[in-house]
């Protein structure tokens, strides 16, 4: 029995370094999602107040005056600056990371989900019904929803989209009895129920 375990186990370990071999060296999962957003104390706010995440740090500025630095490391103007940088924890999930820069180049982006580019940051909630009810005590802009999905291999999802102030998008999703891909699959999703898997 001991040698079955010994050579299963090897095997697991086996394909896990395949894996990783694969992609990133080290690989372990996602530490955060950045986003430029118009004004830091506005997002802040809305990410506390009306998310209800935590304020983990802020930092900055960030700009290289006299060279390349910001172009070299961030792809950005060489004139850019970051003005501040504060990381939100969201629950068990990864962290969100708010950007407030100012750029002789910058852009306001209005993107639609349908445009190439385009994201939006998807909070697991327990109830989205709920969440429906409190965004609109909060004047939040919500889309179509509480929307149940029943079939293909995303049923059992539940899903709301919203709107920060200034334009970034969310979703609110829930899937308390699991989704339908599940019972077949070999690479599962994270599990909101089991934050360590």
């Amino acid at each position: 029995m001991r040698s079955v375990l010994t050579l299963a186990a090897a095997s697991l370990l086996a394909s896990i370094s395949l894996a990783q071999a694969a992609g990133l060296p080290g690989l372990r999962g996602h530490d955060h999602t950045g986003v430029t957003v118009p004004d830091i104390a506005e997002a802040e706010a809305f990410f506390t107040d009306v998310l209800g995440c935590a304020k983990a740090m802020s930092f900055g500025p960030i700009a290289d005056d006299k060279g390349t630095f910001m172009t070299d490391a961030l792809g950005v103007d060489p004139k850019a600056a970051i003005k501040t940088i504060t990381l939100m924890r969201c629950g068990f999930g990864s962290n969100v990371e708010l950007f407030q820069y100012v750029a002789p180049d910058q852009r306001k982006l209005e993107h639609k989900n349908s445009d190439i580019g385009a994201f939006h940051i998807a909070f697991y909630v327990d109830d989205v019904a709920a969440v429906k009810t409190y965004l609109d005590s909060k004047k939040v802009p919500t889309r179509l929803g509480p929307i149940p999905i029943t079939e293909g291999p995303a049923a059992g999802q539940t899903i709301l989209y919203f709107q920060a102030p200034w334009g970034l998008q969310f979703e609110a999703i829930s899937y308390p009895n699991g989704m339908a891909y599940e019972k077949d699959a070999t690479t599962k999703l994270w599990d909101p129920k089991d934050p360590a898997k």
